[in-house]
């Protein structure tokens, strides 16, 4: 099976949750060549880590076989710990790692701190390189630099009740303003469920709105950013997302305060005819009152035929600037973030490869995954690539702008003003 392959390239940089960029300034040579001794390498804990480990040893034991007098040490880091951690490796050499798995919304602020190696040529020189994804590999990548394998992405679709939709005669939407009518209609006939379950607090469901409708959030010139939430086109994509939180579609007394894990939940639980999640949230779907009886799509555009641009989450694979052995740290990374290791890490977690023919194949196993993997290949978008989005993020400036809209607080011209306003003066430091 075969998707259409995108070709845009957008300046972008994310993952699974951002934190402080350190502030130490590596600025020495790009490693050294060292081709024995040990290799230490980080990979982040999963909640369930033993599926995880399993795929990591086989790649340990296969790397070692073919490098004699080399050791691999993987140590597993608690995903909340990382930011102590990578701060004193980018500050003390001594107690870095070869090797380290990281947050593509972490990027920004490590590449800031000259923290990771250029992987540039190694990736032009490699052969499977030139079949990743090309707006996940963008997640990589900073001023035309590339500091790691993207090791595996996430994105978000439409899920909706099929049983709910056959009863009702619905068709899944093909527009984003026909999803609004949609669940407009659904909570009317079903004054029990939300027409869609959405939240004041779900950014990475409002930004395919701002992209679907031309906008985005924010924009670079040069060295510097500056938000672009308040102009047209992005004032139309967050009016429309804000209008699924009113009291005939999401009721903001209950909706407005919403995250995205609470969002799906309230979907799985059967509370809700339709959501916006990820691939990664099947498990909790399957172990909600839903299970069998839904469906997934891609999330529409403005148009029939549009898929909206997702946000590309993920993790990657780098080598550190600081390591003494940095070519066979490249070495491991193309090894374990490499085809072969990412069709066993779906087989064994159910992430989603960055390799096109990868997800192609999976695809034609795994029926679920296609409308997410047609979403990643026509074309996925990110936040800034600055490390003044970790303050932006953290300052949750477009959740509150969204729930004051949601509220009634404030219009959308006035509260897309207000967050423009709060991003540029990050923007400025």
């Amino acid at each position: 099976m075969r998707f259409r392959h995108a070709c845009a390239t957008v300046l972008v940089v994310t993952v699974v949750a951002a934190c402080a960029p350190p502030q130490a300034d590596n600025t020495g040579d790009q490693g050294g060549g060292e081709t024995t001794g040990e290799l230490t390498v980080w990979l982040f804990q999963e909640a369930s880590n033993g599926p995880k480990e399993a795929v990591v040893d086989r790649a340990v034991a296969e790397f070692e076989q073919a490098h004699e007098g080399v050791t691999v040490n993987v140590e597993y880091l608690p995903v909340d710990g990382r930011a102590p951690r990578f701060n004193g490796a980018f500050n003390d050499p001594a107690s870095a790692p070869d090797v380290a798995e990281f947050g593509n919304t972490d990027l920004a602020g490590y590449a800031a701190s000259n923290g990771f190696a250029d992987l540039t040529a190694d990736l032009d020189a490699w052969d499977e390189g030139a079949d990743l994804v090309p707006d996940v590999l963008d997640t990589a990548t900073i001023d035309d630099k590339v500091y790691g394998v993207p090791w595996f992405t996430g994105t978000r679709a439409l899920y909706y009740r099929t049983d709910v939709f056959t009863e009702l005669g619905l068709e899944p939407p093909a527009t984003l303003a026909e999803l609004t009518e949609t669940a407009r209609a659904i909570r009317a006939a079903k004054p029990d469920l939300y027409g869609i379950a959405v939240g004041g607090k779900y950014l990475f469901a409002l930004l395919p709105y701002v992209w679907a409708h031309g906008g985005d959030i924010a924009e670079r010139d040069g060295d510097a950013w500056s938000a672009t939430i308040d102009s047209p086109a992005a004032r139309a994509g967050f009016a429309r997302y804000a209008e699924l939180i009113t009291p005939d579609i999401c009721p903001p007394a209950q909706c407005a305060q919403l995250t995205g894990s609470q969002s799906v939940a309230a979907f799985a639980g059967g509370k809700a005819a339709m959501t916006i999640g990820g691939d990664f949230n099947r498990a909790a779907v399957d172990e909600g009152a839903v299970k069998g009886k839904y469906g997934v799509v891609p999330l529409p555009g403005t148009t029939d035929g549009q898929i909206a641009p997702a946000f590309a989450g993920g993790n990657l694979l780098g080598v550190l600037r600081s390591s003494d052995r940095r070519q066979l740290g490249w070495e491991f990374v193309r090894l374990l973030g490499g085809k072969d290791y990412q069709r066993a890490m779906y087989d064994a977690m159910g992430t989603m490869p960055t390799f096109t023919d990868v997800q192609d194949g999976i695809a034609g196993d795994d029926e679920f995954l296609v409308p997410f993997i047609e979403t990643v290949q026509a074309g996925t978008r990110f936040v800034p690539a600055t490390p003044a989005w970790t303050q932006i993020d953290a300052q949750a400036v477009l959740p509150t702008a969204l729930q004051q809209v949601a509220t009634g607080e404030l219009d959308v011209n006035t509260a897309t003003s207000a967050a423009a306003a709060e991003m540029d003066a990050a923007f400025a430091g």
